[in-house]
């Protein structure tokens, strides 16, 4: 008997987005001009695939439990590699890292906790959210476009006037810190709304840590 694997064309997207995101850091660590464009246009496709697989899959009705815990996981791994490049390249805080990847982890075990124990009442997701998502993807798009421009300078020998006054005035910085703000506010934000399964984890570790008999 043969057995087939049939993979949506949606998920297909979604998986084809995950193996552009090494291809996409390889090509931002090398400070050459036509690499770091590369890593621009590859992080724009790799984006792009994220919305267009949603609006296939919901208007063709191939929406799957797989696509549905496969489409965020592949977005965190996009984004968290595009932060943690842009870490180690020197240009983002570490700090700030920390805080976007432990919104996103903790939401996520939150969201399969729900899912493994069958909870009744779902996950409310917040419309807050996608100012999270948004915000994340313009950083990272401003910031590539910063090192474009800015490798193109380099090239030139030379900068202009305003971009100077660009890097006088600590662009990504002030960018990064606005991102992990929204990050911060939209994630307290999501599990408020979400408490009940909050405490419902928080209760299921807890019980998990502290044996009852060692309680009695």
């Amino acid at each position: 008997m043969r057995l087939k694997l049939y993979i949506s064309f949606p998920n297909q997207l979604t998986i084809l987005r995950i193996l552009l995101t090494p291809v996409f850091v390889a090509c931002l660590f090398v400070e050459e001009y036509n690499y770091r464009l590369a890593a621009l246009i590859i992080f724009f496709i790799a984006a792009l695939t994220d919305w267009y697989d949603g609006y296939v899959a919901r208007k063709f009705g191939s929406v799957t439990n797989w696509g549905k815990f496969l489409d965020p996981l592949a977005d965190k791994i996009l984004v968290l590699s595009a932060f943690l490049s842009l870490v180690i390249l020197g240009y983002v805080q570490m700090w700030m890292l920390v805080v976007i990847a432990l919104r996103d982890l903790f939401i996520t075990i939150l969201r399969i906790y729900a899912i493994k124990m069958n909870a009744k009442k779902p996950l409310v997701t917040s419309s807050w959210a996608k100012w999270k998502t948004a915000s994340q993807m313009l950083g990272i798009y401003l910031i590539l476009i910063y090192l474009v421009l800015k490798q193109k300078m380099l090239t030139l020998s030379e900068s202009t006037p305003w971009f100077q006054k660009l890097e006088a005035m600590n662009f990504v910085d002030k960018l990064m810190y606005a991102v992990t703000f929204i990050t911060a506010t939209t994630g307290i934000h999501y599990l408020i709304e979400n408490r009940q399964h909050v405490k419902a984890l928080a209760n299921t570790v807890s019980r998990f840590l502290i044996p009852t008999n060692f309680l009695s």
